[in-house]
């Protein structure tokens, strides 16, 4: 059978060593990410041309990375971060993940469907940027990022990062609750739902260049209570500071009981709004990704089971085997808005 447009290559785990060995990376390359999401994606979907993001080739306004993870220099501290450590969130049950693991092995659909993101990335400018709150408000306002940031009180958590695909990693992020921000915009009591939109730029995103049948520009939703939980995070920052482009400068949800895909990258827009909105991935595919989307390892993808989980430290390739954690270990945080 052709395969479905749906069907996304998730198949380009590309380690460290790999990137600076080219022939390692053309051994490894069609192997390694298969067992990574053990055995998850059909030995029949891969094909040859996919080793390669083929974004790169067909739009001729992508250029080349002007600095590779191996010469780039880290982002150095600003006078946000590093934050203060939020005391409730200071440790976890695992080793945080590698940097330069977590900068090498990401999504960002607007950009790759591969985890290269960062090969794609240069031409995107995450400054100047502005994020317009609207909808059910008591305070609509379109707010410079820099002057929102500098409304809240950053602060540090240590979170499980759990994706859809069946691989996970430990993550310091920098940011703020989002329900700071609701008290800030003081939505009306008709608001039962947040709508979260990204960019739309085409010019510099190959992804919705490429893939224009697609959603764009990827949207995200939450419940009111989901929104103003305890552990809903905008983030602004990573690893003590600024996030950089491929991990959704310059701000973006997480939510760490639900699946990553949830956690929109470049956010535009946050809209309070009645009715449950439509979002990129469940629009796409509703059978596989559903609108709340929640960490729950005895309710298997279509495609694989989500019972177990690669854990993410220092090599994509060899990721420890864990059991999956029911709202990836936060039911205490959670639970109750499910009934």
């Amino acid at each position: 059978m052709p395969r479905k447009k749906w069907h996304l290559p998730e198949r380009q785990a590309t380690d460290e060593d790999v990137y600076l060995n080219r022939r390692k990376f053309i051994r490894q390359a069609g192997l390694g990410s298969i067992a990574l999401l053990g055995g998850c994606i059909p030995e029949k979907l891969l094909n040859p041309q996919q080793l390669v993001d083929p974004a790169k080739f067909l739009n001729p306004q992508v250029a080349e990375p002007t600095a590779s993870p191996e010469t780039a220099e880290p982002t150095p501290p600003s006078e946000w971060y590093p934050a203060p450590v939020n005391e409730a969130f200071a440790t976890l049950d695992r080793p945080l993940t590698d940097e330069r693991v977590a900068a090498l092995y990401n999504n960002f659909y607007e950009f790759s469907t591969t985890k290269e993101v960062w090969r794609f990335i240069d031409n995107f400018e995450p400054r100047p940027w502005t994020v317009e709150i609207s909808g059910l408000v008591q305070q609509p306002k379109t707010y410079d990022i820099d002057d929102l940031i500098g409304l809240m009180e950053l602060e540090e958590r240590l979170y499980r990062h759990r994706c859809v695909e069946a691989w996970s990693m430990a993550i310091p992020w920098t940011g703020f609750p989002m329900r700071a921000l609701v008290d800030l915009v003081q939505p009306l009591s008709s608001a039962r739902y947040v709508r979260m939109t990204s960019f739309f730029n085409p010019t510099v995103a190959p992804g919705q260049w490429d893939r224009s049948d697609y959603p764009w520009p990827y949207t995200e939703g939450l419940t009111m209570a989901e929104a103003t939980n305890e552990l809903t995070l905008l983030a602004t920052g990573i690893y003590g500071h600024e996030l950089p482009k491929q991990h959704g400068a310059p701000v973006r949800l997480v939510t760490p009981w639900k699946y990553g895909f949830k956690g929109i990258k470049s956010i535009t827009k946050i809209e309070f709004i009645s009715e449950q909105p439509a979002t990129f991935w469940n629009s796409l595919v509703p059978r596989e990704y559903s609108f709340l989307s929640n960490v729950e390892p005895e309710v298997p993808h279509p495609r694989w089971s989500q019972a177990t989980e690669g854990f993410i430290t220092t090599d994509p390739f060899n990721p420890e085997r864990r059991p999956t954690l029911l709202y990836n270990g936060y039911a205490e945080y959670v639970a109750h808005l499910y009934g």
